[in-house]
């Protein structure tokens, strides 16, 4: 199972969303590889902590790599590093990825990622991938790589009216590229329960007979302890609501096992 963690609003929570559904997906011992695509590399350091600046080459390597012919091309695993944690490893991002961007788009590489990541899947039960916050060619690879899209929101009048765009753009890419790419839900996040503005917006969406998912994700400062320290939830404290909350979640999503 590959799924894209996308939206092209900043400030959303994507890492922090892709980073903990992995890690409870290793945890319960599924084999899972987090692919971060975004050159700021929030996910790569949430899940490697310091180990981060050491870790084996990464996404920008691979992509660097797609560029040249090679008799003996470097194997996709050679371009993953191991967590800290079991079952859990990590295809890091780097600032090189920005450097890279114009290069890949020219040469039409849209396709590599989903070639090495279906290559992939006899050695990894779920693939995450965290993308950057802009409809751009590693977003797009993304998308042509994934089965699944998970669309963060984040409860605002302007996350609501940027949610249509996103849609469509989800839908220009499945109609063109990937068939199989199909909008799994929309992760309600940093959900305030007794303020209005949160509610009504994401009874909005219901109206719309938009998947938005259960639970929604409580806004609760301990998620912020859980970056400083480089713990995802599941590591950092298991019996805290927004835990109990991220473990429905991920229970709630298809095609876990």
């Amino acid at each position: 199972m590959r799924r894209v963690v996308f939206n092209q609003k900043g400030g959303v929570g994507k890492s922090t969303i892709t980073s903990n559904l992995a890690a409870i997906a290793a945890h319960q011992g599924l084999r899972t590889l987090v692919v971060d695509l975004d050159a700021q590399g929030n996910s790569t350091r949430y899940l490697l902590g310091d180990a981060a600046d050491d870790a084996a080459p990464g996404a920008a390597e691979f992509f660097q790599s797609t560029l040249s012919f090679s008799v003996r091309p470097t194997k996709t695993a050679d371009f993953i590093s191991p967590s800290a944690w079991e079952h859990l490893h990590v295809m890091r991002a780097s600032p090189a990825l920005e450097e890279l961007h114009s290069k890949l788009e020219s040469r039409y590489k849209i396709y590599k990622l989903r070639d090495a990541l279906q290559a992939l899947e006899k050695d990894y039960d779920q693939i995450w991938i965290d993308t950057p916050p802009a409809l751009n060619f590693y977003t797009r690879s993304a998308l042509i790589a994934a089965n699944s899209c998970l669309i963060p929101f984040d409860c605002d009048d302007f996350s609501r009216r940027a949610l249509y765009g996103l849609l469509e753009s989800v839908n220009e890419i499945q109609a063109d590229h990937n068939r199989d790419l199909r909008v799994e839900g929309i992760v309600v996040n940093q959900f305030q329960p007794r303020a209005s503005l949160p509610q009504r917006t994401v009874q909005e969406l219901l109206d719309e007979g938009l998947p938005v998912l259960q639970p929604y994700l409580s806004a609760s400062v301990k998620i912020k302890e859980s970056h400083e320290l480089a713990r995802p939830m599941i590591h950092l404290d298991q019996r805290h609501k927004l835990t109990q909350e991220y473990l429905a979640l991920f229970n709630g999503l298809g095609e876990n096992t």
